[in-house]
């Protein structure tokens, strides 16, 4: 099997030709080689949790380039959120078999899988990209994610990078104590009980869900994703407010919101050694293509949000403090929950007591410890 590369341009063979460039223009414009045990193409259903806007552009236009470049060997065919099962089914759907693959938001799977509420981020814990990819690809988060989803007959094929996740409200939140009987949508997990710690009252709600329940007073504010998104989406028509992290950090409870590319086991397993780290490094393409997307479209969307009179409020840097002490005993609550998440959370802190990080002293969790 030959598979070309992802990031290279096609190129036009005869205008290489006319250039004089026989040699390279022969092996460049060669013609895609099957792997010769693979008699037909193999499709699968691969469902998204994005219900609309750039995330979702992007998903469908990254998973309509697999066949191509494979040569046939292998199609992805894309759904967006709820097309085929409920947001918060899709993990049953592909161990069921409903779907062959997904890209959901991680931290959905939090109350069946404690430790998934690990590998996304959470209150407090690890805060950008670059410090997720430490983790995942250098200390040892990867091998640790990809025996998590096995237990459920997935494999984790990888992380994909998104953004900061911002909250809408129809009040103005200027401070931590403004969330006190707010009634907000948030993922679950540790950002659900870190809300419900300074007394907001939390909801569990799907992405697709989220504006009706804005609109129908339901809720009075809700976590979800960036300006681009949620502009498609029509937050701006419901809401009056936006409220984030202080400046140099767009949010404090979700900065790094990870998706990732699960795929049946069965299926998994099916595909030649060459295919399997094909995916894997496609993956990892479309995180950068997924990623870039979204940060520039955000960049675009917040022109809109403040000509349509939205006002945007940012947390004071003295409240991050607050929310430190709120987190840490979340921290460990939650990482002994089961011995997957502990192995993975003490990873984690690893990184977060270096120098290098430095968020976190041993002082900040006298008395608290792991059961390993």
């Amino acid at each position: 099997m030959r598979i070309r590369n992802s990031t290279q341009p096609s190129v036009n063979r005869r205008r290489l030709l006319k250039g004089g460039t026989v040699a390279a223009a022969a092996v460049v414009a060669m013609p895609h080689v099957r792997n010769a045990a693979a008699a037909e193409t193999t499709t699968w259903k691969v469902q998204t949790s994005w219900p609309a806007g750039v995330g979702l552009a992007t998903f469908k236009q990254w998973c309509t380039s697999i066949k191509e470049k494979t040569g046939g060997e292998l199609e992805f065919k894309p759904f967006g959120a709820k097309e085929i099962v409920g947001d918060f089914e899709l993990l049953d759907g592909v161990k069921s078999g409903v779907l062959e693959a997904m890209n959901s938001f991680t931290l959905y799977w939090a109350g069946k899988i404690p430790a998934t509420a690990f590998l996304s981020s959470y209150l407090m814990g690890l805060r950008y990209p670059h410090e997720w990819d430490v983790f995942f690809y250098g200390h040892g988060g990867l091998k640790a994610a990809r025996e998590v989803f096995a237990k459920q007959g997935l494999m984790y094929v990888g992380r994909i990078h998104h953004g900061p996740n911002i909250v809408h409200s129809k009040k103005a939140i200027r401070s931590i104590e403004d969330f006190k009987d707010l009634k907000i949508r948030v993922p679950g997990g540790m950002i659900a009980e870190g809300f419900a710690a300074i007394g907001a009252k939390t909801t569990l709600l799907p992405g697709g869900e989220v504006f009706s329940a804005l609109e129908k007073g339901t809720i009075d504010a809700a976590d979800y994703t960036g300006p681009a998104v949620n502009w498609d989406l029509g937050f701006q028509q419901v809401t009056k407010y936006i409220w984030m992290g202080p400046s140099g950090l767009a949010s404090v409870y979700q900065p790094v919101d990870l998706m990732d590319f699960c795929v049946g086991l069965n299926h998994w397993n099916k595909l030649s050694a060459k295919m399997k780290r094909w995916v894997e490094d496609e993956v990892e393409v479309y995180s950068r293509l997924h990623h870039a997307a979204i940060q520039q479209a955000d960049v675009e969307a917040w022109a809109r949000f403040i000509k349509a009179g939205t006002e945007v409020n940012r947390l004071p840097p003295e409240d991050l403090e607050k929310f430190q002490r709120v987190a840490v005993p979340i921290w460990f609550k939650w990482a002994n929950k089961d011995k997957d998440a502990a192995r993975i959370f003490k990873l984690q802190l690893e990184l977060m007591e270096s120098p290098t990080f430095g968020y976190v002293e041993p002082d900040m969790y006298k008395g608290l410890k792991l059961d390993l």
